[in-house]
């Protein structure tokens, strides 16, 4: 996997904790209460298991439009996660190999396959729960919105 930037804001989400650390360079961390999947307990295997990926990953996309207030798409799934799906069976090698481009190009990988996709970092952050985003309240998604740029580096720990 290639090298995340060193330079500029980065994110720690903390599953277990349900908190989302905000870095950006010269100024105090951020932290914010989050909202993670149902099936805390696991990592992301598969689309509809309402798991939270863990690992790291890059901001490939952001939505001012979005339903949840404003969001920001993460790189799931990365080489590791194609790794394990070509493994088990779940992708072919054609999806394996638009994963890997995509991550090595520093694109949106492929959202559609059997891993799953379309994990955010987004707003209106309800109860507990999400099917396998983070959820922020509406001022903290706006604040790291404003921060943040395609490719920030993103790294999500049990």
């Amino acid at each position: 996997m290639p090298r995340l930037r060193d330079a500029g804001p980065s994110i720690l989400v903390e599953r277990a904790r349900r908190r989302l650390t905000l870095r950006v360079p010269g100024r105090a961390p951020r932290c914010f209460a989050a909202a993670v999947g149902r099936n805390a307990a696991a990592d992301k295997a598969v689309e509809g298991d309402a798991a939270t990926p863990l690992g790291t990953f890059y901001v490939c996309a952001k939505n001012p439009r979005s339903r949840y207030t404003l969001s920001v798409c993460l790189s799931y799934p990365n080489a590791e996660d194609a790794d394990r799906g070509l493994r088990d069976g779940l992708i072919g090698a054609a999806e394996h190999a638009a994963i890997h481009a995509a991550i090595r190009e520093r694109r949106m990988p492929p959202q559609t396959t059997r891993l799953g996709g379309e994990i955010y970092i987004h707003g209106g952050r309800g109860p507990d729960a999400t099917r396998g985003c983070i959820a922020l309240d509406d001022a903290a998604i706006r604040e790291v919105f404003a921060t943040v740029t395609l490719g920030t580096p993103v790294r999500i720990v049990p």
